[in-house]
C-alpha cells in the first residue's frame, strides 16, 4: 500500500483500485434508500385492507345495488357514496398497490393521506344514507360498512408504514 498522501485512493491497493471505480456513488444510493419504505409485516394488512375493498365491490351497497355499480356509474345513490368509491378505489386499491410495488416513501404519504380523506368521505356517504333516503330508499348495506372499515384498516397501516422512516 502507498501511505503517502492523505487521498483515500492512494491508500486503495492497485487490484482493488478497478472495482472501486465500479461501485456507484456512496450519496448517489443514500439518495436512492432515503426515498424508500420497507412496509414490513404492516404490508399484510395493507392486502388485507385491499382485498376487503375489492370484496366490497361486489357486496349491496344500499337495497340490491352493489358498489361497482356505484363507481361505474350505472347507479345512482348519491354523490357522497360516488365519491367515497372513486377515492376508495383510487387510493385504496390502485395507490395501495402502487406504492406496496414502487416502495417510494411520498406514495405511501400519499395512500396514507388520501385514506384518510377516504375515511371521512365514507362516514359522509354512511351518514347521507341514514338520514336522506331519496324515494323511500334503504339505508347503507353491508358492502358500504365493509369498505369503510377496509379504508380505516388501509389508513392505519399507510400511516404507520410512512410514520417508520
Amino acid at each position: 500500500m502507498n501511505e503517502r498522501g492523505n487521498d483515500p485512493s492512494d491508500r486503495v491497493p492497485a487490484e482493488l483500485a478497478g472495482l472501486d471505480a465500479e461501485l456507484p456513488d456512496a450519496r448517489e444510493v443514500q439518495r436512492t434508500l432515503e426515498r424508500r419504505v420497507d412496509p414490513g409485516p404492516t404490508a399484510l394488512g395493507v392486502s388485507v385492507g385491499v382485498v376487503l375493498l375489492l370484496v366490497a365491490l361486489v357486496l349491496p351497497w344500499t337495497g340490491p345495488v352493489q358498489g361497482w355499480t356505484v363507481l361505474a356509474g350505472s347507479e345512482w345513490i348519491g354523490p357522497l357514496p360516488r365519491l367515497f368509491v372513486s377515492i376508495a378505489i383510487g387510493v385504496g386499491v390502485l395507490g395501495s398497490a402502487l406504492a406496496l410495488v414502487l416502495r417510494w416513501w411520498a406514495l405511501a404519504w400519499l395512500c396514507a393521506v388520501g385514506s384518510g380523506i377516504g375515511v371521512v368521505t365514507g362516514v359522509w356517504a354512511i351518514w347521507s344514507r341514514q338520514t336522506v333516503v331519496p324515494d323511500g330508499g334503504t339505508g347503507p348495506g353491508i358492502g358500504l360498512v365493509v369498505a369503510e372499515v377496509a379504508v380505516i384498516v388501509l389508513t392505519v397501516c399507510w400511516v404507520r408504514i410512512a410514520l417508520r422512516r
